[in-house]
């Protein structure tokens, strides 16, 4: 293997094929892509940043929401994609993850070799490295946490105020005076410390050196129920009503030792034109109970709703549904621009605010591709205290979603004004944000940042960070003193 990294500059024509990513809205322009493949070359590469004052970004998987990598003034982008390793380590009794590995093959290894798995996302083309450092959420987070309550350590290229880059070792350990680096890590966001090369991952209190036990135990199948309504059954009482339902069910079933927190559920509300309403209850079919649990959400979710057009069982092996190439993904190869707002819940979104939700999604400006999703957290998650790691909304029993995904470069505008006006009517009352609940960080949202859309006098960073903020940002200072790594969301530093 070569001891430098590829370099492709604007004359390659390999160029056009690595400067996007998955999100269609976003490419830069910069200098050179750097397609690095080991510790030392983003080293040399985080060193010509700072020697040379150009901005860097680093990509993993490249499913970045916002232009946060493809900005304009990011002339090195660093590609790190070739660092896909996933193997245990003996000598930390940890297993380590390279940040290129997607979610599809950090499971399939995990399973493969030890029969262990992380609470991870859905989507299993996105890359571990930007996930992992933003928290990391997915179908097993109810009942094992964030993905960063099973982390034990990062490795980090940073840069001194020297310029120098140098790589470090963060782990969990009380003593470990580099502590502070795997802290921010547990759900800081990537691109604002560092570029991690490496991540380990042991569960709290997990003992001896049998691989197997170190990690929660992976479901060996998965049982899912999906049920489909049509708008032309739908009137505003009953979608309101399954929205309203949905939400006061994970409110009452959220604590950690509910075992309902075995239970993973998504409802989806989708543009009236065209669009249908889907609810998706997922579990672990082998879990004590499972089959009965599924049939009372449901029973209670859907109290007074019109009979589904559809009804889909089904029950699969665990790893081809988290492993499936394109699942999650918002929409193909030809309509891959999107723009997603998100928020936490504490509890179901207000009358008045599903209100909202059902004029925006009826409303006739054409908007095929919006949608509104609540998505089931809570449980185990809830198990951590908020000051424990960087993620501060502990207390969350749900996330929402607002999206649109669209085709056509000329139709940016119109899906663009759309959402973010849902999403500012949804949040009027305390400034056209979340406010009280906050967002998470992995689903980037630069208008958080922008006075014409957030009217809070909240910034973007304590939506996301809370109470952990300040922490944050002097971690920022220490590691980041140049303020090498930055971009419209980043931490600042004291």
């Amino acid at each position: 293997m070569t001891t430098d990294a590829v370099i492709v500059r604007p004359d390659d024509m390999r160029y056009d094929g690595l400067v996007r990513g998955n999100n269609f809205r976003f490419a830069g322009r910069p200098d050179e892509i750097r397609v690095a493949a080991t510790t030392a070359q983003v080293a040399a590469a985080v060193g010509e940043a700072a020697r040379s004052g150009r901005r860097i970004a680093v990509r993993s998987g490249g499913h970045c929401f916002e232009n946060l990598t493809a900005n304009p003034d990011v002339r090195i982008l660093l590609d790190v994609s070739p660092m896909d390793a996933v193997g245990y380590d003996r000598d930390r009794r940890a297993f380590f993850v390279e940040p290129g590995a997607t979610l599809g093959e950090v499971y399939r290894a995990l399973f493969t070799g030890w029969g262990v798995t992380i609470p991870a996302g859905g989507c299993p083309e996105v890359g571990a490295g930007g996930h992992f450092a933003g928290g990391g959420y997915g179908a097993l987070s109810r009942r094992h946490g964030s993905v960063v309550d099973h982390l034990y350590g990062v490795e980090v290229v940073v840069a001194g105020r020297d310029g120098r880059a140098r790589t470090v070792v963060a782990t969990r350990e009380p003593g470990d005076p580099n502590r502070d680096l795997w802290w921010a890590h547990t759900g800081g966001g990537g691109g604002n410390f560092g570029v991690v090369t490496r991540y380990w991952l042991r569960s709290p209190g997990a003992t001896g050196a049998d691989p197997s036990t170190l990690l929660p135990a992976s479901p060996a199948r998965m049982s899912q129920r999906v049920l489909i309504w049509t708008w032309e059954a739908m009137t505003e009482a009953a979608l309101t009503g399954l929205m309203r339902a949905f939400g006061t069910w994970h409110e009452r079933h959220s604590a950690p030792d509910d075992p309902a927190t075995a239970l993973y559920g998504i409802l989806e509300a989708s543009y009236r034109s065209g669009g249908t309403i889907m609810l998706v209850a997922q579990i672990d079919a082998d879990v004590p109970g499972a089959h009965d649990m599924v049939e009372d959400f449901l029973t209670e979710v859907t109290a007074g709703m019109p009979a589904p057009v559809a009804d889909i069982p089904a029950t699969m092996p665990w790893l081809h549904r988290m492993t499936w190439p394109g699942s999650g993904e918002p929409g193909d190869v030809l309509t891959r621009r999107y723009k997603l707002k998100a928020a936490y819940l504490r509890r179901s979104l207000t009358d008045a605010q599903l209100a909202t939700v059902h004029r925006y999604l009826c409303d006739e400006s054409g908007r095929s591709g919006g949608g509104v999703l609540l998505i089931g957290y809570g449980g185990r998650v809830g198990d951590v205290a908020p000051e424990a790691t960087a993620i501060a909304q502990r207390q969350a029993v749900m996330k929402a979603v607002y999206q649109s995904v669209w085709a056509d470069e000329r139709e940016d505008a119109v899906n663009l004004d759309w959402v973010r006006r849902l999403y500012r009517d949804v949040y009027a009352e305390t400034g056209g944000v979340p406010v009280e609940d906050g967002s998470y960080i992995n689903y980037a949202d630069a208008d958080l940042a922008d006075p014409a859309w957030n009217t809070s006098g909240v910034s973007a960073q304590e939506l996301y960070y809370g109470d952990n903020y300040p922490r944050l940002r002097r971690i920022k200072a220490r590691w980041d003193p140049r303020g090498l790594f930055r971009h419209a969301l980043s931490i600042e530093a004291v």
